[in-house]
C-alpha cells in the first residue's frame, strides 16, 4: 500500500511538472506576439536547465548551472541600415525583479553568451546585443556610417528599452531597477549609456572602459610601427621581465609596504635609463634602442589641436606588453580603426602612421560616436544614477590613465569631489591587467557592491579584491575610491586585507 502510495505521488509530481513546463513554454512563446517598434522577434523558446548550448566555449560548470529560462531573439531596426540583433532571457522561475544588461569586447558583433549565463544564474532577466554587425573587424563601416552609431551607442540603447518591454510582457511587471554590467568595450559602452541616456540604468559597472578609444588606437599603432620597423629595439619576454623587478626595485616601497605592488603608479618616476649597458653588462642590460622603446610605451600623446595629453601605459604594467609593444588585440582594433573609420582604406598599413596628426584626425573623424569623453555625469548623477568605474594599474591595453584622467574632468566639470561621490566612484586595481588577472588582487564582486549603493544606499567605501594561485587564495586587498589608496596600517600580513586601510595618496 505505501509504495503504491508513493507512486501515485511520484506521479502526481511528474504531472505537475509537465503541465508547468507546457504553461512555461506557452508564456514564453506568447512573446512572439509582444510589439517592438521598428523591430521584430524572431525567437521565443523555452530552455529547460542546463541544456543551453553557446556557439563557442564557456564554462562547463556554468552550463550545467543554467535554470529554466525563456530565450527570446530579436532583430531592431532603427534605420533602413541598421541591423542588431539582440537576445533577452528571462528566468522561469526564481527572478529578483531586476534586469541587467552586459557588454561586448573590442570591435565583437556577437551576443556574449557567457556573461549573460552569468546574469541568469543571479535571478536576473538579462539581455546582450551584437553591436550591429558580425564577427570582430571593423569591416563593417564601411560604407555604413548608421552601423558606426550602431555599434558607438545605438545598439545598446536599442537593446535597453526593447528588453525592457519583453521583461515587462513575460512578468506582468516593469524590473524594479535596472543594471549595465561590463569591461573594455564594454565598459565603454556603460559610461556612453551614463553620459547620453541617463535614465536607461539605475546602476552602471564600467571595467576598464575604452572610453578614450581614438586616441588608444592611435598609442597602440603609434608603438607597433617603431617596433615593426626595428626589431632591434624590440622588448622581448626576458627583457620586460628584467624591466619590471628593475621598476619595483625602484617604486614598490613608495606605498609604505614592499609587495610586489604599486599602490599609485603615477608617483612612480622610474627611467630605463637606469638598465642602459655600459659595454660590460653582456645581456642584463638594455642597449640605447631598447631604453628608447620602454620610454615611449610609458610616454603620453598629445592631441596638436586640443592640447589633450593621450596617457601611455603605466609602469608596473610590463609582464603584459608583448615584442610590438601594447597587446595584440589593442594592435588589431588599432589598426581596423585607422583602416575602416578613419582612413575608409581596407589597404591602409601601420607604416603609414603619421603621429599626431593622425589621432587629431582619428578624433576629428570620430566625432561624439565611439569616444565616451563627455564629463557632464550631472542628469545620470542628478536622478539618482550610480556608477562603479574601475581599472587595473597593470593593464596593458587600455591605459589605466584613460580612468584617472576621466575622473579628474568629471571633478572638475562637476563642481568638486563631493558633487559626485555619491554617485560616481573609481576603484584603481595595484597589479590587475586587463578586466582581471596579474600579480595583484584582481577578483572582486563589483555587482554586490552596486546592488547595495542602488538599491540600500550603502555607498562603497572599500572593495574587497583577492588573488588566487592554483585556485586558492593568497592574497585579499581593499580597493579604494579613488584617489584614495590602500594604506598598510604598519601590523599584520601584507596578505591579508585586514592590515591595510583606505587613505588619501600623499
Amino acid at each position: 500500500m505505501r509504495i503504491a502510495v508513493t507512486a501515485l505521488a511520484s506521479l502526481l509530481v511528474a504531472t505537475a511538472l509537465v503541465r508547468f513546463s507546457v504553461h512555461a513554454a506557452t508564456r514564453c512563446e506568447a512573446l512572439s506576439t509582444v510589439a517592438l517598434p521598428g523591430a521584430s522577434i524572431t525567437l521565443a523558446a523555452r530552455v529547460d536547465a542546463g541544456a543551453f548550448t553557446p556557439p563557442g566555449q564557456v564554462n562547463a560548470n556554468l552550463l550545467k548551472a543554467l535554470p529554466a529560462f525563456c530565450r527570446v531573439a530579436a532583430t531592431l531596426r532603427p534605420t533602413n541600415d541598421s541591423d542588431i540583433k539582440i537576445e533577452v532571457w528571462l528566468p522561469e522561475s526564481g527572478w529578483n525583479g531586476k534586469f541587467q544588461a552586459v557588454g561586448n569586447g573590442a570591435f565583437s558583433g556577437s551576443i556574449s553568451y557567457a556573461a549573460l549565463m552569468a546574469a541568469l544564474t543571479r535571478g536576473y532577466a538579462a539581455s546582450s546585443t551584437d553591436t550591429g554587425h558580425t564577427g570582430g573587424s571593423a569591416s563593417f563601416a564601411l560604407g555604413h556610417s548608421e552601423k558606426v552609431i550602431d555599434f558607438g551607442w545605438r545598439a545598446v540603447h536599442e537593446m535597453t528599452v526593447a528588453a525592457k518591454r519583453i521583461v515587462s510582457a513575460y512578468y506582468s511587471a516593469n524590473p524594479k531597477y535596472s543594471y549595465w554590467n561590463g569591461c573594455s568595450a564594454g565598459g565603454r559602452q556603460g559610461m556612453k549609456e551614463a553620459q547620453r541616456f541617463p535614465e536607461d540604468f539605475d546602476g552602471i559597472i564600467a571595467g576598464a572602459p575604452a572610453l578614450d578609444w581614438t586616441a588608444r588606437a592611435s598609442q597602440a599603432v603609434r608603438i607597433a610601427q617603431r617596433l615593426e620597423k626595428s626589431e632591434d629595439a624590440r622588448l622581448r619576454a626576458p627583457d620586460r621581465e628584467r624591466l619590471h623587478r628593475a621598476v619595483l626595485d625602484a617604486c614598490d616601497g613608495a606605498d609604505g609596504v614592499k609587495d610586489g605592488l604599486l599602490e599609485n603608479p603615477g608617483r612612480c618616476t622610474f627611467d630605463s635609463e637606469i638598465l642602459r649597458c655600459d659595454g660590460s653588462d653582456g645581456a642584463a642590460c638594455f642597449s640605447p634602442t631598447q631604453v628608447e622603446t620602454a620610454r615611449l610605451i610609458y610616454s603620453p600623446m598629445i592631441n596638436a589641436s586640443t592640447r589633450r595629453e593621450i596617457t601611455g601605459l603605466e609602469r608596473g604594467s610590463e609582464l603584459g606588453w608583448t615584442d610590438l609593444g601594447w597587446t595584440a588585440s589593442a594592435r588589431t582594433t588599432g589598426l581596423d580603426h585607422f583602416r575602416f573609420l578613419v582612413f575608409r582604406d581596407p589597404k591602409w598599413e601601420i607604416a603609414q602612421f603619421r603621429g599626431d596628426g593622425d589621432l587629431t584626425r582619428a578624433e576629428e573623424a570620430d566625432g561624439d560616436t565611439l569616444n565616451a569623453l563627455s564629463p557632464n555625469l550631472k542628469p545620470f548623477i542628478g536622478r539618482g544614477g550610480k556608477l562603479i568605474q574601475y581599472h587595473g594599474w597593470s593593464d596593458p591595453q587600455i591605459s589605466p590613465g584613460n580612468s584617472t584622467q576621466y575622473y579628474s574632468r568629471v571633478i572638475d566639470a562637476l563642481g568638486g569631489r563631493e558633487k559626485v561621490h555619491d554617485g560616481y566612484r573609481l576603484f584603481m586595481a595595484p597589479g590587475m591587467a586587463h578586466c582581471g588577472g596579474g600579480e595583484g588582487p584582481n577578483a572582486f564582486d563589483m555587482l554586490s557592491a552596486l546592488e547595495q549603493w542602488v538599491e540600500h544606499n550603502h555607498a562603497p567605501d572599500q572593495i574587497l579584491a583577492s588573488h588566487s594561485t592554483n585556485g586558492t587564495v593568497d592574497r585579499t586587498r581593499p580597493l579604494c575610491p579613488y584617489p584614495e589608496i590602500a594604506v598598510y596600517r604598519g601590523a599584520g600580513s601584507i596578505n591579508d586585507a585586514t592590515s591595510f586601510t583606505c587613505r588619501s595618496a600623499r
